[in-house]
């Protein structure tokens, strides 16, 4: 078997604990996977913002797939290397829809997170993403300002309760907007084009890297895309059972060291397979 090359993480249920930190095993892992001279990247839904602390902590100063793919920037310098924004009519089309059904939302514009009425929902997103509100009188206002359309939108509530909306926005535009969730309350709208394999593919096509030297982790449906494109794809035990079912292997969940166990499985210990 060939060697890995490039490792994509998954944040949130993946790399992260249920209490929005990194699991000391699988920071130990990702240092000696860097040690082999193996590139180590994350893949998140997050903002970049939001995903940049735990690159500092984990001394990955190389580009980050951001926003689900949307966005793939450098950790250290900021530099956009790729990048996918909702056109602003679209935007506009999309805040309409979630206003009916009067949920929550946030819209992401350069890297900041505006909110028009600040909800539960918004603080505790805000909370967990470790960002700060930004609140602002007219969202449509606010949109019309800027340079270019948001790179994404996202309605917050209950699983159940965001169904119909998800369906309201798929008679409304069509293929026209790409939805997923990280979560099962965030309800993700982006670009057509957008998903974290696209973002993959940009960035490995960066460094001259080949799909069958990607290895990838991921609890959750935005994941599988990036499962299909990846020689190797590992799920979480804590993802649901299509996206385990996605995956070439499956680990043990984010809390009880899962990552790291992958790692040493593939890559760290003697004989691994795709140790190289």
């Amino acid at each position: 078997m060939g060697r890995i090359k490039l490792v994509a993480l998954d944040l949130d249920g993946t790399l992260l604990t249920d209490d929005v930190t990194l699991e000391p095993r699988a920071r130990e892992a990702i240092r000696r996977v860097k040690d082999k001279g193996v590139i180590v990247t994350l893949a998140t839904g997050r903002m970049f913002s939001s995903a940049r602390p735990y690159a500092v902590e984990l001394g990955l100063e190389l580009p980050l797939i951001v926003y689900h793919g949307a966005q793939v920037r450098h950790s250290g310098t900021g530099a956009v290397l790729y990048e996918r924004v909702i056109p602003r009519p679209l935007a506009r089309v999309l805040i309409k829809k979630i206003k009916e059904f009067n949920y929550a939302y946030n819209v992401y514009l350069d890297d900041r997170l505006y909110v028009e009425h600040i909800q539960t929902e918004n603080e505790e997103y805000a909370w967990r993403a470790g960002v700060e509100l930004h609140q602002v009188e007219d969202m449509e206002a606010l949109l019309e300002q800027q340079p270019q359309g948001p790179l994404k939108i996202v309605a917050l509530n209950e699983g159940p309760a965001l169904d119909p909306l998800e369906a309201a926005i798929r008679r409304e535009v069509g293929d026209g907007i790409y939805i997923t969730r990280s979560l099962p309350t965030y309800l993700e709208l982006l670009h057509p084009e957008v998903n974290k394999a696209r973002g993959l593919q940009a960035l490995a096509e960066l460094e001259g890297i080949r799909p069958e030297e990607i290895m990838v982790f991921g609890d959750s449906y935005n994941d599988v895309q990036m499962f299909r494109y990846a020689g190797l794809a590992v799920a979480m035990a804590n993802a649901p059972a299509e996206v385990r079912a996605a995956a070439d292997y499956v680990t043990g969940s984010n809390n009880d060291g899962g990552v790291a166990q992958a790692l040493e499985k593939f890559i760290l210990q003697d004989g691994a397979p795709y140790g190289g």
